[in-house]
């Protein structure tokens, strides 16, 4: 993937659906800068980490048929695409 930063992060624009069924967030569809949206088939993993007192959200989601890792981050409200 193109436009990661050392830290192996980009941010990305993400659509997501909140206070669903027993998932309280629910990415839908992202975007990286300057392309298209692209879909997210199937929500596969979330989980959550606290790093440094900051509540990193993050969801494995399949995407075609590879699988992508989307974060948000509590502190900056801010979400990124990892993998």
């Amino acid at each position: 993937m193109k436009n990661f930063n050392k830290n192996n992060k980009e941010r990305v624009e993400v659509m997501a659906l909140f206070g669903y069924e027993m998932t309280p967030c629910q990415p839908l569809m992202f975007r990286r800068q300057g392309e298209n949206e692209t879909e997210v088939g199937e929500l596969l993993r979330t989980q959550i980490r606290f790093v440094g007192g900051v509540a990193l959200h993050i969801f494995d989601v399949l995407v075609g048929r590879e699988i992508r890792r989307l974060e948000f981050d509590s502190s900056t409200l801010a979400w990124y695409l990892t993998q």
